[in-house]
C-alpha cells in the first residue's frame, strides 16, 4: 500500500514530529500546517495527516528549535505549499535565523555561506527518513477503509509485495 493511502491521527503525527498536541492544534487552526487528508469538522472528528504533512511538521519544529520566528516559518511553509511539496526529500532548507532559503544546488549553499553570518541548514531527506522511522513504530490509518495499521513502514510493504510477486 502506497504511503499516499495512509493517514496519521493527531497523536501519531505529534509523536513522529516531536511536537505537542497543543502545537499541532494551533498550527492547524492558524493554517500553518493543515491536515491534507482530513481536516477536523467540529467536535468529535479526527484530523488525518499525510506522510508529507508530518515531514513538514517536523521541519517547522526544527526551525522553531533554532530560533526562526513563526512568521518566517509561515513564509517558508507557504513556499513549500506553492511548490506542491514536490521533491521535499531532495531539498535543503537554510536559514540565517531571519529568512528561510531553499537551496537546490551546492552553489546556492556556498553563496549563502559567503554572506558571513551564521547559517544553519535542514537536509529534508534526513527529516524524511526520521519521520519514516518514527511512523514505522506508530499507528497509521488506511484512508479508504479507516483500517488501523500498526507499525506500518511503506518501504516494508513494497518489499513484501515484491517478494509475493517473486513466489
Amino acid at each position: 500500500m502506497a504511503s499516499e493511502q495512509i493517514g496519521y491521527r493527531g497523536p501519531t503525527a505529534c509523536a513522529a514530529a516531536g511536537i505537542t498536541y497543543r502545537q499541532l492544534d494551533y498550527w492547524a487552526r492558524t493554517g500553518l500546517v493543515e491536515p491534507s487528508v482530513r481536516p477536523a469538522h467540529g467536535s468529535g472528528t479526527q484530523r488525518l495527516y499525510s506522510f508529507r504533512d508530518v515531514v513538514v511538521l517536523k521541519i517547522v519544529k526544527r526551525f522553531l528549535d533554532t530560533g526562526v520566528s513563526l512568521q518566517n516559518i509561515r513564509t517558508a511553509v507557504q513556499h513549500l505549499r506553492e511548490r506542491g511539496f514536490r521533491d521535499l526529500e531532495r531539498m535543503t532548507l537554510m536559514s540565517d535565523g531571519a529568512t528561510v532559503y531553499e537551496c537546490t544546488s551546492p552553489d546556492e549553499v556556498h553563496a549563502l555561506l559567503q554572506g558571513g553570518q551564521g547559517i544553519f541548514g535542514i537536509a529534508v531527506g534526513v527529516v524524511w527518513r526520521d519521520v519514516e522511522g518514527a511512523l514505522s513504530q506508530l499507528h497509521g490509518e488506511r484512508i479508504d477503509t479507516g483500517e488501523t495499521l500498526v507499525g506500518h513502514n511503506p518501504a516494508d510493504e513494497l518489499a513484501r509485495r515484491r517478494n509475493n510477486r517473486a513466489v
